[in-house]
């Protein structure tokens, strides 16, 4: 008998650093338990946001080198930055034409790295849709679906349901619409928790 295969629903946004964390453990965990997850929009700072606090980008800057030695410790990745405080809503637009393509699962990943290990501008179209040709997307394509008010309205939506379920902050990491695991887990932690839902979906009546 097969096991279960578990839903993951992820809500994240590209210049988060704990979703890019997050990411690396939900990678490793769809290689070895069978999940199916699914990237969800969230925006940090949507575009026209109110300038961010002095003292809060400095407390940002100050936690830092905390942040770039857990990563290196603890998920084994090194950090590089691209530009603070871009809008990233873009990027998420071209991750909506990636999954109609087949192909969010490898965007969600280029870009990820792109932003965060090759510090490059993700909010820059020319940038995206390299990213997008080196993938194997049509870059016309790409970039004219960067335009798509339908796809802006499917970022929208996953936006407006991580509200309506009250997720306030990303990344946010839901199995089987039931159970919310918040924040970077390490792999471990994921691996654990969808062992723990698998065996509830094998002992749930037929």
């Amino acid at each position: 008998m097969s096991e279960p295969r578990v839903r993951v629903d992820v809500w994240s946004d590209y210049n988060c650093p704990w979703c890019f964390l997050a990411t690396t453990s939900l990678e490793k965990l769809q290689s070895t338990h069978p999940v199916d997850l699914q990237w969800h929009s969230y925006q940090l700072r949507p575009k026209g946001s109110p300038p961010m606090p002095a003292e809060y980008r400095a407390r940002i800057e100050a936690n830092k080198p905390r942040l770039y030695a857990m990563a290196q410790q603890q998920y084994g990745v090194e950090l590089n930055q691209g530009p603070f405080s871009i809008d990233s809503r873009p990027a998420l637009i071209g991750a909506k034409h990636a999954e109609e393509k087949g192909l969010g699962k490898q965007y969600h990943h280029a870009v990820m790295v792109a932003y965060w290990i090759d510090a490059q501008d993700i909010s820059d179209v020319a940038i995206l849709a390299d990213i997008a040709e080196r993938i194997g997307l049509s870059r016309q394509e790409f970039v004219a679906a960067l335009a798509d008010p339908n796809l802006d309205d499917l970022v929208q939506a996953d936006i407006d349901q991580a509200q309506a379920f009250g997720l306030s902050g990303v990344p946010a990491i839901v199995f089987e619409e039931k159970y919310l695991i918040p924040g970077a887990q390490p792999y471990e932690a994921l691996a654990q928790a969808t062992e723990q839902v698998q065996a509830e979906l094998a002992s749930a009546p037929a």
